[in-house]
């Protein structure tokens, strides 16, 4: 088949839906099927760039890390035609997500949808409850016309069904246990952390903004570290609107940022205890990174 995966975020961005977009996309290549991806351009060198169009981006306002790209008017349904797509899948409701939908619809092309971000909660915290029911309303709209809307749990799938999209499903996560295991564990990586000597290593991975529970968790380190003195280290893994804040309010932790996937799967490993209090998550791949990785 020729599958066109239309998504506002992927490689070398680094979060939960590029990793599940480009672990979809490795494996239907390897079942033969041929894949075009529609995804914004970023600032530095992406990898494998072959059977991707990139648009022109620009950062969301309040939000920078988010890239916003304005699919209309640059002959990608031309592209599109040429590639003569047999399914379209509108990986996210963003603007590249919503021109695949379009097309998909204008052209006949069975269209396929997935359920990441649980936009409503998001909006709670960004914008306030009144915009809870707004958010709602284009999710309905957004999915309406999918043959599957693809989910990552079944209390995402439950959420959906609620809003009248009956074609919700199951998706499901998996973590590939062959790279994120307990055997990756290293003293030397511990003790550079500060952990040697019998200290327990907490860990946070994970984006740093306010829906994140970010409050929850400076919250909660400073106390561990009051209780636990000496006995515990902190390490916190990940980027985000509110980094700069958690890093002055965490100055005994170490501060990693982003990381690539080796580096993120050895610091699991070296780790004693995952924390993660998001509470607006449809899955949270990181948690099951960390169990996989022998982490409770």
């Amino acid at each position: 088949m020729r599958i066109c995966l239309a998504s506002d975020t992927f490689l070398p961005e680094v979060n939960g839906v590029t990793t599940v977009l480009a672990t979809m996309r490795d494996g239907l290549r390897r079942r033969g099927h041929e894949i075009l991806v529609l995804a914004p351009r970023y600032a530095g060198p992406a990898p494998d760039e072959a059977g991707i169009i990139r648009l022109a981006a620009v950062p969301c306002p309040g939000y920078p890390q988010v890239r916003l790209s304005w699919p209309w008017g640059h002959g990608l349904s031309r592209d599109l035609d040429e590639f003569r797509p047999d399914l379209l899948h509108a990986v996210t409701e963003g603007p590249l997500g919503l021109f695949g939908r379009r097309y998909a619809l204008r052209r006949a092309v069975p269209l396929v949808s997935s359920f990441h971000t649980d936009f409503p909660r998001y909006a709670a915290h960004y914008l306030g409850r009144w915009a809870v029911q707004p958010t709602r309303r284009w999710l309905r709209r957004f999915h309406a016309p999918a043959v599957v809307t693809q989910t990552p749990s079944e209390a995402s799938q439950a959420e959906l069904r609620d809003l009248g999209l009956i074609q919700a499903t199951v998706w499901g996560r998996g973590v590939d246990t062959g790279f994120f295991h307990p055997g990756r564990r290293s003293e030397e990586r511990r003790r550079s952390l500060g952990a040697g000597d019998g200290r327990t290593l907490v860990l946070h991975v994970g984006r740093l903004a306010v829906e994140k529970g970010v409050e929850t968790l400076v919250e909660s380190l400073r106390r561990v570290r009051e209780l636990a003195g000496d006995r515990a280290a902190f390490c916190v893994a990940g980027d985000g609107p509110r980094a700069a804040w958690v890093r002055e309010a965490l100055p005994f932790a170490h501060h990693l940022g982003f990381l690539d996937r080796a580096s993120l799967a050895d610091l699991y490993a070296a780790s004693d205890l995952f924390v993660f209090p998001s509470a607006t998550e449809t899955c949270g791949l990181v948690a099951l990174e960390a169990l996989a990785s022998g982490l409770p």
